[in-house]
């Protein structure tokens, strides 16, 4: 199900036939590095996260992790979306794509239609969280006109994160 566009872009729900995809981006370096290994690492894997996760977060609240797509050629190149994660008590908005779509402005233009949209939805405040070293999505937040709150773990973690907020 579409959920949003932009002049390059359409954002998604990500289905049980995007298992590849998310097998691949799911081990993707930057993935591993500023996310984290989530066990994915069968199709059956990538299809179990997606059914626990971001379907799951459909059913639950209407929102979740979307899948993005260029309009042009349909080729999947990350997902974006609005998360409620346990140990934030705001909605927080997420983002990662494959390395062969970074730095084209693809995040900043779904991370921007998704704050537009968390803004339908009447959410009145995001937060963002990411790794101290991950310099590159903290600009992207900043950009998107977040401010730094400070650091926050997670329950179940032990990392510290950096903490973005932004009241729309």
């Amino acid at each position: 199900m579409k959920v949003t566009e932009t002049n390059r872009l359409s954002l998604r729900w990500v289905e049980e036939t995007d298992a590849g995809f998310i097998l691949t981006l799911l081990n993707e370096p930057g993935w591993l590095k500023y996310i984290g290994d989530k066990g994915i690492h069968t199709l059956e894997d990538a299809n179990r996260y997606i059914m626990n996760g971001p379907s799951a977060m459909y059913e639950q609240k209407g929102f979740g992790l979307f899948l993005v797509e260029r309009k042009l050629d349909h080729v999947p190149i990350g997902l974006c979306g609005l998360i409620k994660r346990d140990g934030l008590k705001d909605v927080d908005i997420g983002f990662a794509f494959l390395t062969d779509y970074q730095s084209q402005g693809y995040a900043y233009e779904a991370a921007f239609a998704t704050v537009e949209l968390a803004k339908e939805l009447g959410i009145k405040r995001l937060v963002a969280i990411t790794t101290k070293d991950n310099a590159p999505s903290s600009k992207l937040l900043e950009k998107l006109d977040m401010k730094f709150e400070g650091y926050v773990t997670l329950p179940n973690d032990t990392e510290e994160l950096k903490k973005f907020g932004l009241k729309i």
